[in-house]
């Protein structure tokens, strides 16, 4: 979707934590990740059981370099998961949690 009937959208008043997402979807992949992270933190904040933005936050994160925000991003979203029986969003963030935990870990390895 385009940019801008999306944040037309959001200035009409039909403020979401889908239309958030998707903002923040297509900033991201527009290379404006802070306005991204600033839409996906509104995200959470509007809908905190809402797993697709806790995914995407810790992802954004991750490219941020942000590896505590990821791992917390995605903690949280595997908790809400979990509550709600959402197996697949729960199971692609232990995955990506579980990538980062190798990532972190092998440049300590690698100075061994």
């Amino acid at each position: 979707m385009d940019i801008h009937a999306l944040e037309k959208m959001l200035k009409n008043g039909r403020d979401s934590a889908m239309l958030r997402l998707s903002l923040a979807v297509v900033l991201q992949q527009s290379g404006e990740l802070q306005a991204a992270l600033t839409h996906l933190h509104s995200a959470v904040q509007q809908d905190p059981q809402y797993t697709a933005a806790w995914k995407a936050l810790g992802k954004l994160q991750l490219e941020l370099e942000d590896t505590d925000g990821a791992r917390q991003a995605w903690q949280q979203g595997i908790e809400i998961a979990r509550q709600h029986g959402d197996k697949q969003a729960q199971k692609e963030m232990q995955i990506f949690l579980k990538r980062l935990g190798k990532q972190i870990s092998r440049p300590a390895n690698a100075a061994d």
